[in-house]
C-alpha cells in the first residue's frame, strides 16, 4: 500500500515538474540605450523585466560588446535597437537572432530616418549619412511600442490584457504630453540657438524649433577649429540665444566660443540620463527636453 501511494506521488511530482517546464520562462527585453528602454518599458511594465545594454556614460556611437552583453542578447526574449547605423556594434549578434526575437527601429513600417543636416563637414564621413537618433520623435516611438507590443503579445499570449493596457496607456499619455509640449514650446519658436551635438532634428522639427546648428555630429569627435571660428562668429553677431550642452559631454570648447557674448548656455540630455524606467518614462524624457529648451530660450 506504502508503495503504491509513493509511486502515485512520484508520479504526480513528475507531472508538476513537467508541467513547469511546460510554462514559458518571464521573457526579459534588452534595449540597446536607454532611451529606447524608456519606450520598452512602457509596454513591458508589470508583465517583463526590461534591462538596459549600454551602461551609463557609455556612447552608442564607439561602444565594444563585453562577453557579458553577448550573453544578455542571445538569452533576451526580445532585443529592441534603433538598427545597424546607430549601434554598428550590435549589427552580427542581432543578425544572428530569429526575427521574432529583435525590433528594429529604423526598419518599422513608415519610419524613414531623415537625412544628417548639412555635409561641410569632414566628420559626416565617418558617421554615416542618416540621423539614427529615431527615439527623438513621439511618431517613432508610437510606431516603435506597437511593435514592440506585438512582438511580446506573440511571446506571452497570456498577458493580451495587460499589454493591450499598457499600449493604450502610452498612447493617451504620449498624445497629452505631446499637446502640453507643443504648448510650452510655442513661445520660443523663432529663437535660435546651437546644440553641441546633432541628436535633436526629429524633435525639433516635430515641434517647430529653430537650431542654428550644431558643433559635431559624433560627440566623440571635436569640432575643427573653421567649425569653431563660423559658431563663435554667429554668436558674436548677437544671432544666437542659446548653446546647449549634454550632461555627458560638457566640453571647455562651448564655454570658449561662449565666453564674452551674451548668449545663454543651458543643457539638453539626449539620453534621459536621470530618469528611472518605467511606464511614463518616455513622456518624461520628452517633458524633460521640452523643460530644458524652453529654460534656456526664455531665459529663465
Amino acid at each position: 500500500m506504502l508503495h503504491k501511494k509513493m509511486r502515485a506521488f512520484s508520479m504526480l511530482a513528475g507531472l508538476s515538474v513537467a508541467a513547469s517546464l511546460a510554462l514559458p520562462a518571464q521573457a526579459a527585453v534588452v534595449a540597446s540605450v536607454k532611451p529606447v528602454g524608456f519606450i520598452a518599458a512602457a509596454i513591458a511594465n508589470g508583465v517583463t523585466p526590461v534591462e538596459i545594454l549600454l551602461p551609463g556614460g557609455a556612447s552608442e556611437h564607439d561602444y565594444a560588446l563585453r562577453p557579458s552583453d553577448i550573453k544578455r542578447l542571445q538569452d533576451a526574449d526580445l532585443v529592441v535597437w534603433v538598427g545597424p547605423e546607430m549601434e554598428a556594434f550590435m549589427t552580427k549578434l542581432v543578425a544572428s537572432l530569429p526575427a521574432q526575437k529583435s525590433a528594429e527601429m529604423d526598419t518599422l513600417p513608415g519610419v524613414k530616418a531623415l537625412l544628417l543636416k548639412g555635409g561641410e563637414d569632414e566628420e559626416h564621413e565617418h558617421h554615416g549619412k542618416y540621423n539614427m537618433h529615431l527615439w527623438m520623435s513621439p511618431e517613432i516611438a508610437k510606431k516603435t511600442a506597437v511593435a514592440i507590443h506585438a512582438k511580446l503579445l506573440e511571446l506571452m499570449p497570456q498577458s493580451k490584457d495587460k499589454l493591450d493596457a499598457n499600449l493604450q496607456h502610452f498612447e493617451a499619455e504620449l498624445s497629452s504630453a505631446d499637446a502640453k509640449i507643443g504648448n510650452q514650446l510655442s513661445p520660443v519658436k523663432g529663437k535660435e540657438y546651437f546644440v553641441f551635438h546633432d541628436a535633436y532634428t526629429y524633435f525639433e522639427k516635430h515641434y517647430g524649433l529653430t537650431p542654428l546648428g550644431h558643433f559635431t555630429v559624433n560627440p566623440e569627435i571635436q569640432p575643427g577649429a573653421q567649425r569653431l571660428h563660423q559658431i563663435r562668429t554667429q554668436l558674436v553677431e548677437q544671432k544666437a540665444a542659446c548653446v546647449f550642452a549634454e550632461p555627458q559631454f560638457r566640453p571647455a570648447v562651448i564655454e570658449a566660443v561662449a565666453r564674452g557674448t551674451k548668449v545663454r548656455s543651458g543643457t539638453l540630455d539626449p539620453l534621459g540620463t536621470n530618469i528611472t524606467l518605467g511606464k511614463d518614462s518616455y513622456v518624461t524624457f520628452l517633458s524633460q527636453l521640452s523643460s530644458q529648451y524652453a529654460s534656456c530660450l526664455n531665459g529663465k
